[in-house]
Formats: structure tokens, sequence, C-alpha cells
């Protein structure tokens, strides 16, 4: 089977972001066909619509990714209820200017981890309806909420707590196969 190449984004710039290293988890769980590219939102100017004519370059670069990346992956904390703004400030340039957004028919997934017992439980369902106006179709099932313990990871980045393990790599599983069938 052909390599799958998937935009990752991280919604957290954080340096030693939780997400981040759930992200990095992922990747190492993922089947070798899914090849990731991470696609930073940090140097994106807040969205003007003023700069529609003329989008900066930071901006170029990040529809250029996103549209040449076949899938999607989505790797979200938790703030105050939702998802980040710097997450929403590259959804927004990403479907800019109008009649040219980036988004459209890529299949996406949408996990995160957070300290809460919920993990990212309303993080992920604002995101996801932001998503479906984008026209990006989305995992459905299965949900997965990571609470963010110490010891959560081992040396090599990967998950430790095998529970954990196993119930990610379930996300993983199925992720890839509705990429898959999307891309394929």
């Amino acid at each position: 089977m052909n390599a799958i190449k998937v935009g990752l984004i991280v919604g957290s710039l954080r340096k030693e972001s939780i997400n981040r290293r759930l992200a990095g988890a992922i990747v190492k769980m993922a089947p070798a066909q899914l090849q990731f590219e991470d696609i930073p939102i940090g140097d994106l100017p807040l969205y003007n619509q003023d700069l529609d004519t003329a989008l900066p370059e930071p901006v170029q670069r990040f529809k250029q990714a996103v549209e040449s990346a076949q899938a999607l992956l989505f790797v979200t904390p938790e703030y105050n209820r939702s998802f980040p703004g710097v997450l929403k400030n590259a959804l927004d340039w990403g479907s800019r200017p109008w009649g040219k957004s980036s988004w459209p028919n890529k299949p996406a997934g949408v996990i995160g981890a957070s300290g809460s017992p919920v993990g990212t439980a309303l993080a992920q369902e604002h995101l996801r309806l932001v998503l479906a106006a984008l026209d990006v179709p989305t995992l459905a099932q299965p949900f997965v909420f990571v609470q963010h313990a110490e010891g959560l990871y081992d040396d090599s980045g990967a998950i430790a707590n095998q529970v954990v393990r196993n119930f990610v790599q379930g996300f993983v599983d199925r992720y890839a196969a509705f990429v898959t069938r999307h891309v394929g």
C-alpha cells in the first residue's frame, strides 16, 4: 500500500506539551503506511481579513502544508472547556480567503490529553463542530480522552501504562482504517 501523508496539528505551543508527547506516542504506534508531518501553528499571525488578499508567508506555508496532506490528526489540549485559541486561529487561516479553504475532504482524527479525569472531552467536541463546518470528515469513534499523569510515558516516549496504551492503540488502529478508506 502507498504511504499516506498525515498532517499532524498539535494545539499547544508549549515546548513540553503533554499533547505533543501524546502525538509523538501516536506516531510510534501508527502503521508504517501513515507518514506524519508536523504542521506548526505557532508562527501564524492572528487572523485578520484585511490580509486575505496578500497572505503572510507563514500562512502560505501553513495552507500549503495542509493542502499537501492527505489526512489530518488534531491533538488538542483543553483550555477553559474548549480547544485553544491558537488552534482556532489556524483553522480560520486555513479556511481563508473565502472560497479557497485548505480543509475540505481531508479525513481527520481528534484526540487530546489533560490532567483532568475527563481529559479533553469538551475541547474535542467543540473542535469536531468546527471541523464539520469546514467539511473535514472526522473519525466518530472511539472518543479518547487521555488523563495525563506522571509516568504515563517511558524514556522512549511510548505510553508506559498498558491499559492506556491499549486504549490509544485502538484509536490509532481505527484512525488508520478510517484514513485508508477515505484516501484509498
